[in-house]
């Protein structure tokens, strides 16, 4: 090593190696010192300042590049396992010189304790900036977590929900705030989010690709809550004002609004059908109210105590009329918060500013939130809160596509086989040569014996285990009206089986998609097992994952695709019937069609092509969901279990009935004792609970979507669950 000194002495005595050498060492200086001033790499992992992460759903890794330096084309490289296990998510982007960009990019933890990942930003072979163990700090927040996302008007206004009484700091609620130059563009990364607050002060900021995902989140099922600042705010900005359930005229002062603290204090459900987590929308990704999801029906805010120095002051009110929502609290005549459903979700507007006084310094403040956002009642009755964790709803899909060429060495053969081994090399080894006098032979029969049953094992595994490449799909699809077209939010469950040690081509094609291994949920790994490589194309992926010899590896691919009506549903109440008319806009046949309405579930039978069928049911026909649920779902644990296991039974770890199963798994949080995690929109009890009807059709032998596997098997299945929900109507007259 040269020092600073000797280095400048060195050059003072004239030496020309010296003088070169110092010339290397300021030039190498200088670039360090330009290669830092020419790259500025952030990232932020999760929602918000707070880098606030969900269990069991995407959310955004946002990555900011400034180049000022020379143009190149930079890959983002984002890895969470260690010795090359995990998956690594690669994207793309060019990086002119003087360029300032922003990319999200959708993640999602396939482990209950994978909490940080590494980014780095490659030009070529080379790393040019790197961030390791990203966030930290961060928070993670567990499935029964509610996460509101916010956009006040100023950092202050921030809601600020009620601390609940768990004594888990991972299933309070927690609000992140969202800046506009962050927010994602794509709705599955909105889905990590329970609630979004809007300030509509803030509305013109979001441009036009932020807020198609936005309203496409509410669509499938999210809660936005609006509050006006000013009627401009609303009625300038064309998308506000139609998904506003008012028109708004002008603001006056109201010093009589105690209709605020009678809806804090009101019993759940009693007065509306939206606040209340027994009436939220289609978000819940776990165990999140009392008795799986159904509610208590106890209003943990009823003695809310009265805040004189509130109800004294003048309240500034947005005066309108309500187009197509209810209202829940008033003020005399004037409405104070408006709800309405759009498609499966919601949006409440509050028609004064909660960032102002007199509402700020409110004493109920923190409860009036904690209601409005929904947040579980159970979280407010008691510090053991056992409604967190939980096994993976993933699991059970696995069960049902896992290849049926895998079979199991019961552990009773093994064990007899590990006998016979013993036996062999020990008393019987011992006797025979001692028969045959040549004891010292043991030096050659020992060897013998271990390369025997070394090719008998192997040979065993083989029977048991060689096969062809397999690859079956499992595809859940809700449909989602949007005028006289749909949405589908579809769920496609992949199990690939391999024959060999091999790379595997895949690729997503919808308009939103992106691809992910099995969650494991709170008793699997630390981090996810299984190796790909994904490279993120624009808003869709294409992928290459390595799948080991004789396994069987589970994967899912997340989409989001604008397609025509393909099928339309009314439900009417008449009397002691129920009438219910279902359309099949295809060219193919549903299968075993259902509908459930409240607390029982009634066979269709058949619907052909083309076909439009009426049906008059029996309120009290068919059977109870929670019986059906609990018929059909009593082994979805062990079959989960089972299936990771190397030996046993080669039909404990699968479930065959995938018709009920899938329809079983649409409602599991009607089950008893066990407790699974499931992504958001999963679980379809929380639309039964705002009175909806569900319906719900198989098709078998039958992909929604182009292939997702690039390459050619021998075996395959494919299947598709359709589920749409409607409201129900009363009969005409």
């Amino acid at each position: 090593m040269v020092y600073p000194r000797k280095s400048a002495y060195l050059a003072s005595r004239g030496s020309p190696s010296a003088r070169l050498l110092c010339l290397v060492l300021a030039v190498l200086a200088f670039s360090a010192f330009s290669a830092r001033a020419e790259m500025r790499f952030d990232v932020f992992a999760g929602y918000g300042f707070d880098y606030v992460i969900p269990e069991a759903s995407w959310f955004p890794i946002t990555c900011e590049i400034k180049n000022d330096g020379p143009a190149f084309n930079g890959t983002i490289e984002i890895s969470s396992g260690r010795f090359n296990e995990g998956q690594v998510r690669r994207l793309t982007v060019e990086l002119p010189t003087g360029t300032l960009k922003r990319i999200v990019i959708p993640v999602f933890a396939t482990a209950r304790y994978q909490r940080t990942w590494d980014v780095r930003l490659l030009d070529g072979s080379k790393v040019r900036a790197e961030h390791l163990n990203v966030p930290s700090p961060g928070r993670q927040m567990a499935s029964s977590a509610s996460i509101i996302g916010a956009f006040p008007r100023t950092p202050t206004g921030m809601p600020s929900i009620r601390p609940t009484r768990a004594s888990q700091s991972e299933v309070q609620p927690v609000t992140a705030r969202l800046a506009p130059e962050s927010l994602p563009d794509n709705p599955l990364v909105f889905e990590g989010m329970d609630t979004i607050y809007l300030n509509s002060e803030r509305a013109p900021e979001l441009n036009a690709n932020q807020v198609e995902a936005l309203l496409t989140w509410v669509n499938g099922g999210g809660h936005l809550i609006v509050a006006v600042e000013q009627i401009s705010d609303v009625n300038a900005t064309t998308w506000l004002r139609k998904i506003v359930p008012c028109d708004l005229t002008d603001i006056r002062p109201v010093k009589n609004h105690d209709g605020l603290q009678q809806w804090l204090r009101s019993p759940l459900g009693a007065n509306d059908n939206f606040s209340g987590a027994a009436s939220g929308g289609r978000r819940s990704r776990g165990p999140r109210v009392l008795n799986n999801g159904r509610g208590s029906g106890v209003n943990p805010f009823g003695d809310a105590p009265i805040d004189p120095d509130f109800e004294k002051n003048e309240l500034s009110v947005a005066f309108g009329t309500p187009r197509n929502g209810e209202v829940l609290a008033t003020a005399g005549n004037q409405p104070l918060i408006v709800a309405s459903h759009v498609g499966e979700g919601r949006v409440t507007a509050l028609l004064f500013s909660p960032e102002r006084e007199p509402f700020r310094s409110w004493k109920n403040l923190q409860s009036f939130w904690a209601r409005l956002v929904e947040v579980s009642p159970e979280l407010y009755q008691g510090e053991n809160y056992a409604g967190q964790g939980g096994y993976s709803i993933d699991g059970v899909f696995g069960a049902m596509v896992d290849s049926k060429q895998i079979r199991k060495l019961p552990v009773e053969w093994l064990l007899l086989l590990l006998l016979v081994y013993l036996l062999v090399i020990g008393p019987i080894d011992q006797f025979w040569l001692k028969r045959i006098r040549r004891p010292m032979l043991t030096w050659i029969t020992f060897p013998c014996y271990v390369v025997m049953f070394s090719l008998m094992i192997y040979f065993i595994g083989y029977k048991l285990r060689a096969g062809e490449t397999e690859w079956n799909e499992m595809h859940l699809v809700d449909v989602l009206k949007k005028g006289e077209a749909a949405e589908l939010r579809g769920r496609t469950y992949a199990s690939i089986y391999s024959p060999v040690n091999a790379n595997y081509k895949v690729e997503g094609q919808e308009r939103f998609s992106s691809f992910r291994g099995e969650f494991h949920g709170m008793y699997g790994a630390s981090q996810d097992s299984e190796r790909a490589e994904i490279y993120q194309a624009g808003d869709n992926f294409k992928g290459t994952i390595f799948v080991p010899v004789w396994t069987s590896q589970l994967y899912v691919s997340d989409w989001w695709q604008p397609s025509p009506l393909p099928l339309d549903l009314t439900v009417e109440a008449a009397d002691q019937n129920w009438v219910i008319t279902v359309s099949n806009h295809r060219d193919r046949p549903l299968n075993d069609a259902r509908i459930v309405i409240g607390d029982r579930i009634m066979s269709l039978g058949n619907l052909t092509a083309g076909q439009m069928k009426k049906f008059t049911l029996p309120r009290d026909g068919g059977n109870l969901l929670q019986d059906f649920v609990r018929s059909h779902a009593n082994n979805f644990q062990g079959a989960s279990d089972r299936r990771q296991q190397a030996f046993g039974s080669s039909g404990a770890g699968r479930i065959n009935d995938l018709t009920n199963s899938c329809v079983a798994v649409s409602f599991v949080s009607r089950m008893d004792g066990e407790r699974f995690v499931t992504p958001p929109g999963m679980d379809l009890s929380p639309l039964l609970e705002r009175g909806n009807a569900v319906f719900l059709a198989w098709e078998a032998d039958f992909s929604p979507v182009k292939p997702m596997n690039q390459f050619a098997t021998r075996r395959s299945r494919k299947d598709t669950l359709w589920r749409m929900s409607v409201p129900i109507t009363a009969a005409a007259p």
